[in-house]
This record gives C-alpha cells, structure tokens and sequence, in this order.
C-alpha cells in the first residue's frame, strides 16, 4: 500500500485520530490538573565514617593492629547497612522524636557503601513528606548513631567501633512520580497512535466501494463509470 493510500484513509477516517486525543486530553486535564504542582517529597542524604579502634594490648611485634582495625571496619561498613533499615533502629529514632510527634516506620532509612573506593564511608537516604520534619528525622538519627554507635555494633560481634558525621542532611524536594505535564502529553501522543490504529481498523472492517479501483482489486472488470453529477 502505498504512502498516499494510507493518508487517504487517515483522511477519510480522520474523526478517530482526531476526537480520540481530543477526548484524552480533556478527561487527563480534568483529572490531572497538569498546571498544577503535583505533590512533592524530600529527600535526605547524609555521609557516615564508619571505623574500629585497634585493640590497646595487641602484640605489635606479630602484626600492626591498625592494619587490621581498618580491614575490620571495610567488612563492618556492608553489614552494618542492614542494621540502620532495622525495627530496633527504627524504635530508637521514634523514641528520640516522641516529643515532636513524629514517628518513622522500620526501613525508611535505607544505607549503602561505595565499597570500591570509599571502603569505610556509609551514606544514608531519607525520604519524607514534611522538610522540617524530615531535617529533625535526619539529625535524630545521626546523633543517634554517633551517640550509640557500641550498642549497634555489638550486634555484629564487634567492639570499640565508632561513627562520625561527614556531611550533614542535605535536603532536596523532589516531585513524586512522573510530572504531570509530561504524562498528560504522552497520554495524548498515545491517544494519536491509538486513533490512527482505529482509523486503520475501521476501513479493514468496512466492505463499502468507493471507486473503480475497488472493484479492480477485487479482479472485477470495469466497463463503465458514471461520474459525479
């Protein structure tokens, strides 16, 4: 088929891709409301020193302990990313925010480790719908780790560990999902494809003859034509 028989039946079928998109883009409007802000979350990051003291009576004449303090600490920093996701991490930040009426659910901290280059540096994430109340989440929970860094330590079977904050909580405001702007014009552009495709289907189903060439398609031999008055 070639290029202008499918604009002829784009054309003659142009109520589809037409009234289609035009009705998308009305209901999406409505219910979207593209010129407005769409609803907004913060987020949090935070960088961590993760380290383990050596030991005061090691046997520096076998081995140096600072050696093995810093190895221990590499292998600490991995584990101790599941630790700050906890329920009993959780539980101690919503004790340190009881008084300002916020409480955080277990896994809303999340941590990871650049283990390739940063072998002893966590960095946390946050995410909240309030910045202030985000910002206290984010301090909390650093004192928290600071203060007591043994008590999470000793679940992981290590001692004279230590935390020090890097960089403190930079808060960012981002908008939740796709912008509304740029989901209502690709619902529409959808629409479009969706409506030519409808065109197309209409005239495969539609059996009337408009020309001779019709009729030649089908092997029917035209004698005659009366044109248009």
């Amino acid at each position: 088929m070639e290029l202008r028989t499918y604009w002829t039946i784009v054309r003659r079928r142009w109520l589809a891709p037409v009234l289609l998109p035009l009705l998308v883009a009305v209901v999406s409007a409505v219910q979207w409301q593209p010129w407005q802000p769409g609803p907004v979350t913060y987020s949090a990051s935070m960088r961590m020193l993760v380290g383990v003291l050596p030991l005061a009576d090691a046997a520096i004449v076998h081995y140096d302990p600072r050696y093995f303090a810093w190895l221990t600490s590499e292998y600490l920093v991995d584990d101790f990313t599941q630790v700050v996701s906890s329920e009993i991490f959780a539980n101690a930040i919503n004790a340190r925010l009881a008084e300002r009426n916020i409480a955080i659910p277990a896994g809303m901290i999340r941590a990871s480790s650049n283990t390739s280059k940063q072998h002893r540096i966590i960095q946390l994430t946050f995410s909240w719908n309030d910045a202030l109340e985000l910002r206290a989440i984010a301090e909390e929970a650093a004192a928290a780790l600071e203060e007591n860094a043994a008590h999470y330590f000793s679940q992981l079977g290590t001692e004279n560990a230590s935390i020090h904050l890097l960089d403190s909580p930079r808060i960012v405001a981002q908008e939740q999902g796709m912008p509304r702007r740029t989901a209502w014009a690709l619902r529409i552009l959808l629409a479009v494809v969706a409506g030519i495709g409808l065109a197309f289907l209409l005239e495969y189903l539609d059996d009337t003859v408009r020309g001779r060439q019709d009729l030649e398609e089908m092997g029917i031999t035209v004698l005659v034509t009366i044109p248009k008055p």
